[in-house]
């Protein structure tokens, strides 16, 4: 069995934890991170899990080296969006208006991590644990202790969770975490379209869930659509005529004739409330420190915040040890107003939406046509998306 020492031992590269790792290259720290599934190289393919990548992880991905390397014809820029409520209530937001040059970047979830991954290898300060995985955790007034499965033990001042929503440091750390699962499901697919999307992204509240057709390149769109149970599996289950048939007719065939390309899939929805983000010697990033609702597309980039912020309190440490509860507790403070928002938000138009009392239907639908008018109120929403 091998020892081995570090400042930071993060677990998990996905985004956010590869992220939070490129970020950390400057800061004078020895770190490792633990990935049991490294990420293949990207395919011609289109990926079904898309993101929208907000101008401020944009940045963020920028100064860590990563935008630049990301095929930027892969990428779908967002010019405008687009809503509608399900008794013809709009809203709408542009860019202009905003006074940005888009308002977000549709992106595939697989090019994103590969990016990270491949700008992490010549990181002279990070050590890759690739494959490896994790069997036991414990912490001490020393620090912690974690052992992966290879026999391989790994001691550190601190330990980064960045392994999702079913976080298994989380739980062996002890934190509590409340789960409301949301009986729905996003189903995800991609097609080509018969007229041109214009960089809109498109959204409709409509009884069955909500719908979103997010712009990608070459007159592709991806689309997210969160319903029950039942729907999915009946739009699993569909042919790609079938589905590209629905789909066109749910969004009141505003780009004409769809054509499915690739695979259908579907991934659960829920929101999960964490009762603490640090701990001595831990702290929680992505989605092990909070999950929301995918109807606002804020879930990575609530992740990147937190990545940057972490690092950034890390590296303004002073003589602090990166392990220290006081100096953790910076950063938690700084992160739990915006996740605290964002959950507020995406639930309380998720059960504002799902209901079917008609004085709440009349009120949400008059709600969104009186935003639509009221210039400040849109400008702050766009401002808070932006990140």
């Amino acid at each position: 069995m091998t020892a081995q020492t570090y400042d930071v031992v993060i677990v998990g590269a996905g985004i956010v934890g590869a992220a939070f790792a490129a970020a950390m290259r400057d800061s004078g720290l020895k770190l490792a991170l633990i990935e049991p599934h490294p990420p293949a190289p990207p395919t011609a393919d289109w990926d079904t899990r898309i993101y929208a990548i907000s101008p401020g992880s944009a940045d963020f991905l920028q100064t860590l080296g990563v935008w630049q390397t990301l095929d930027q014809g892969r990428i779908g820029p967002v010019y405008g969006m687009h809503i509608r409520g399900d008794s013809g209530a709009a809203l709408k937001f542009d860019a202009y208006s905003a006074g940005v040059p888009q308002l977000a970047a549709i992106m595939e979830s697989g090019r994103i991590q590969y990016g990270l991954w491949e700008v992490l290898q010549d990181q002279s300060n990070l050590t890759l644990f690739a494959g490896a995985g994790c069997a036991e955790l414990a912490w001490s007034a020393a620090g912690a202790r974690l052992a992966l499965a290879d026999g391989t033990v790994l001691h550190s001042k601190l330990i980064v969770a960045a392994d999702g929503g079913q976080s298994w440091v989380r739980q062996q750390a002890g934190i509590t975490s409340q789960r409301e699962d949301y009986l729905q499901s996003g189903v995800v697919a991609n097609f080509s379209v018969e007229r041109p999307h214009r960089g809109i992204a498109r959204q409709w509240f409509r009884a069955d869930g909500v719908l979103a057709w997010l712009p990608l390149p070459e007159n592709h769109i991806s689309m997210v659509w969160s319903t029950d149970a039942a729907h999915t599996q009946a739009l699993l289950a569909a042919t790609p005529e079938q589905l590209a048939a629905e789909v066109a007719a749910a969004g009141g065939h505003e780009l004409g004739r769809l054509s499915q390309v690739g695979r259908t899939a579907a991934f659960p929805l829920s929101i999960n409330r964490v009762s603490t983000l640090v701990q001595p010697g831990l702290a929680l990033i992505g989605d092990a420190a909070h999950g929301v609702h995918p109807l606002a597309g804020q879930g990575v980039n609530l992740g990147l915040r937190d990545a940057r912020e972490l690092a950034q309190v890390l590296q303004q440490r002073g003589g602090a040890s990166c392990g220290e509860l006081a100096l953790l507790r910076r950063y938690e403070r700084a992160r739990k107003g915006d996740i605290a928002a964002m959950q507020t938000v995406t639930d309380s138009l998720h059960h504002v939406f799902r209901s079917q009392n008609p004085l709440l239907m009349k009120l949400r639908n008059a709600g969104m046509d009186f935003t639509n008018h009221l210039n400040p109120v849109k400008t702050w929403l766009m401002r808070q998306a932006l990140g």
